[in-house]
C-alpha cells in the first residue's frame, strides 16, 4: 500500500507490470477494492477542486469549429472524391480545432508607449537635475561655513 501503486495505477500511468498487481491484489483483498475506490473518489474531488474554469465562450468557439469541420466533411463527401495521400497533411491540419482564449493581459495603445518612454526620459533628466542642483547646494553651504569661519577669524576682539 505504501509503494505508490495505488497512485500510479488511479492516475494511469502504471506499468502493465504494476496493473498485473494491483489486479491480483484487488481479487484478493476486498479492502484493497474499497481503498482503492476511496482513492480514486479522492483524487477527483482534489481535480475538481483544482480545476481552473474555461475562459467564456470558449465552449462556443469549440462548437462552431466543430460545426465547420463536419459541413467542409459533409462537402468533400458529396462533391470531390478522395484525396491523393499528398493532401494528407492538409486533411490532419483541417482536422485540429484552434481555439483561441482573451488574454488577461493589459494591451496598451502604441502611442502610449511613446508617452510611456518620454516619461522615462524625462524622470531621468529630472533626477540629474535634482543631484546636481543637491550638490551645488551642498558646495554652496560649505563655501558660506568657510567664509562665516574666516570673517570670525579676521574680525578684531570686541
Amino acid at each position: 500500500m505504501e509503494s505508490g501503486i495505488m497512485e500510479t495505477y488511479v492516475m494511469g500511468v502504471a506499468t502493465e507490470q504494476e496493473i498485473e498487481q494491483v489486479s491480483v491484489l484487488r481479487k484478493q483483498f476486498p479492502e484493497f477494492e474499497q481503498e482503492l475506490r476511496n482513492l480514486e473518489y479522492d483524487m477527483e474531488v482534489l481535480a475538481h477542486r483544482m480545476a481552473i474554469p474555461p475562459p467564456p465562450g470558449v465552449l462556443a468557439k469549440i462548437e462552431h469549429e466543430v460545426h465547420e469541420i463536419q459541413l467542409r466533411e459533409q462537402k468533400v463527401k458529396k462533391y470531390a472524391e478522395p484525396e491523393p495521400t499528398t493532401n494528407h497533411e492538409q486533411a490532419k491540419k483541417d482536422r485540429y480545432i484552434e481555439v483561441e482564449s482573451a488574454s488577461s493581459h493589459m494591451r496598451i495603445h502604441k502611442a502610449w508607449r511613446w508617452v510611456f518612454a518620454a516619461v522615462f526620459v524625462l524622470g531621468k533628466i529630472f533626477l540629474g537635475f535634482a543631484i546636481y542642483f543637491y550638490l551645488a547646494n551642498k558646495q554652496a553651504q560649505e563655501q558660506i561655513l568657510e567664509l562665516k569661519t574666516e570673517i570670525r577669524q579676521n574680525a578684531p576682539f570686541r
